[in-house]
């Protein structure tokens, strides 16, 4: 049997300060054990958990959103690529609509750059 990680090993492996993987704790997206002495012990599965939260942040998938998507899998298991096809199908949704957001977005200052009125009563940018 692997030995557990303890939260400042599961900080430096992954990259991720100690504060955010208790935050991410608090949200249910990885889960810890207590030793006798109240320290938290993560299974070692917990660094994929934690690479695919990252990399989900990275996309701007919201935390809740990672949660959705990390409640498919058993509370110590680590994502396998089966499971981030399905996040991925999860997710295109989401994504297609912030890319056509931002193309609208993109499009609408495209119009208004040669204005430069930036007036409160009609500037699209503002409204």
């Amino acid at each position: 049997m692997t030995p557990d990680i303890t939260i400042g090993e599961l900080a430096d492996r992954s990259g991720v300060p100690h504060s955010a993987l208790r935050f991410y704790e608090s949200q249910g997206l990885i889960h810890s054990r207590r030793t006798a002495g109240n320290q938290r012990r993560y299974v070692r599965a917990t660094l994929r958990r934690v690479a695919f939260i990252r990399a989900a942040h990275h996309l701007g998938i919201p935390l809740s959103r990672v949660g959705e998507v990390l409640a498919l899998l058993p509370s110590d298991g680590a994502p396998t690529r089966e499971f981030w096809e399905r996040a991925s199908q999860c997710w295109s949704a989401d994504i297609d609509s912030r890319i056509d957001r931002l193309e609208r977005m993109r499009d609408r200052f495209t119009r208004c750059a040669g204005c430069g009125c930036l007036s409160f009563d009609g500037c699209a940018l503002l409204d």
